[in-house]
């Protein structure tokens, strides 16, 4: 087994690919999109919605989500242990084994795979992993063609655009939008009638199957006491990519291996719920070496590349729970922050709560100072976490981080110093009441609302209006109440 180095990239020192660095700028023209918002209300509402419906379905719910984030725990206080084991595995099944320190050692890997097989044309299975590599610019310039036959994927890569969800990577755009997408590319009369479209995509991609040479997926779990790889679609393509062409291809990070082939039911059981609200995706997929003798399908090469990328540094860190998630995308339904503003404004490929949480860990905080602020703090995230991954409690610490390493500005900081001093207090306390009620009662309209607060306080009436303090405290009427009370006997 090849050693796996910490990952950082030596073009941007990132691991992962930044799409713009401004999450208050995306956030503030989002919030205002009223087509991103009835896209995001029509699909993850309903998701969400779904996943409590089919949660509420299993006998005990949450003891089996107690019981997959105990088996991701053990699995990453031992991944070495279980890599090593996944990796005899394959190998035993006539597969072969990588293993890449970096998102460009990985594209490299790939890219060797397919000059040596002589592989011109790519089919790609949905893959994050791959996104977070991207993969389709390594292989483009390599001259081979990458074609991604996800629908949601496709519709991506013909509009030259990037992924908003884990799950639904075109969650943003509305039959209309792709209407117009398909009309440009197919040069066909527009329609947005979502059969249509769909039949436009599946015809042109059934031709490329028959001459792909080359098929490439990711991995939701790999079993490492059997070296299988196991995918979970609602797509036919996954077993077209994976089952047509010479030469298959599965790309993971070293965090989606499981122990054993009984812990497998444990996830398959929570992460179509997770993601959906179906008790399972329309097709599983357990595939374990290559084709063998007498078998009609499956490819005569297969290929695993376990990718590092900046995983072991968090690993190694109090960071290390968020490794467990599966990329269910059920924090993102359920989070009120993702759906106000949608998954572009994180800016990176991971978007939402997860997001907030990987993008700093993998990329450095002082690059995404906002995305730990991205949070209303509710814990939906928490609930929604099919292995239990304390989103609320890493984003707080990230904040902790940013103080800490002197990211927060000096005025913020000691804005902060002076608010926990006055806490500390009682008479510090009344005194902060009274000077807060004076001075806010002094700037309020007569309809009980502030328009506009001064200051860095700015930003709370930027979106909407402020309510105004009651002339007395909760002290002063109690102490009214009482007095009235003693008259009264």
């Amino acid at each position: 087994m090849n050693s796996v180095k910490e990952s950082t990239s030596p073009k941007r020192g990132l691991s992962l690919p930044v799409f713009h660095p401004d999450f208050m700028a995306e956030a503030h023209v989002a919030s205002a999109d009223a087509v991103l918002h009835a896209a995001l209300d029509n699909s993850v509402t309903k998701k969400d919605y779904g996943r409590r419906i089919s949660l509420a379905e299993l006998p005990d719910a949450d003891g089996l989500r107690q019981l997959a984030g105990d088996i991701k725990r053990h699995t990453l206080d031992h991944l070495d242990y279980y890599l090593e084991l996944l990796e005899r595995n394959v190998i035993k099944h006539g597969g072969a084994v990588y293993f890449a320190a970096t998102h460009e050692e990985a594209n490299g890997l790939i890219v060797d795979i397919a000059r040596r097989t002589g592989s011109k044309l790519v089919v790609k299975s949905k893959s994050m992993v791959s996104e977070e590599t991207e993969l389709n610019d390594a292989l483009i310039a390599a001259g081979i063609e990458p074609l991604e036959t996800d629908l949601g994927e496709f519709i991506l890569q013909v509009d030259n655009d990037h992924p908003t969800h884990i799950v639904m990577p075109v969650i943003h755009k509305n039959a209309a939008e792709i209407g117009k997408i398909f009309a440009r590319y197919f040069k066909t009369p527009f329609t947005d009638n979502p059969q249509e479209l769909a039949e436009m995509a599946r015809v042109y991609l059934r031709n490329r199957f028959n001459q792909a040479d080359m098929g490439i997926s990711g991995v939701n779990f790999a079993v490492a006491e059997t070296g299988s790889i196991v995918l979970c679609t609602n797509e036919g393509n996954g077993r077209m990519c994976t089952t047509r062409p010479r030469v298959h291809v599965a790309l993971m990070g070293m965090e989606k291996v499981i122990p054993a082939l009984d812990d497998l039911p444990v996830f398959l059981k929570l992460l179509a719920r997770s993601a959906s609200g179906q008790a399972l995706t329309q097709y599983t997929n357990i595939i374990t070496g290559c084709r063998r003798p007498g078998e009609h399908d499956g490819p005569e090469e297969l290929h695993l590349v376990i990718m590092d990328n900046g995983r072991s540094r968090i690993l190694a860190g109090e960071y290390r729970d968020t490794l467990r998630c599966i990329r269910c995308g059920a924090c993102l339904n359920a989070c009120p922050i993702y759906r106000k503003v949608g998954g572009r404004t994180y800016g990176s490929v991971y978007p939402g709560p997860i997001g907030a949480l990987l993008t700093p860990l993998f990329n450095g905080l002082e690059n995404h100072k906002h995305l730990p602020h991205a949070s209303s703090l509710c814990g939906a995230c928490f609930e929604a976490c099919p292995v239990k991954i304390n989103i609320p409690e890493f984003l707080i610490k990230l904040k902790r981080d940013e103080v800490r390493q002197g990211i927060t500005k000096r005025p913020e900081r000691t804005i902060f110093k002076l608010w926990a001093w006055g806490l500390q207090h009682a008479w510090s306390y009344r005194l902060g009441q009274v000077v807060q009620r004076v001075v806010l009662r002094s700037i309020g309209s007569k309809d009980g609302w502030i328009k506009k607060l001064p200051g860095p306080a700015a930003g709370w009436t930027a979106q909407r209006d402020f309510p105004m303090p009651a002339k007395h405290d909760f002290r002063y009427l109690y102490k009214q109440y009482r007095a009235g009370e003693k008259r009264g006997k």
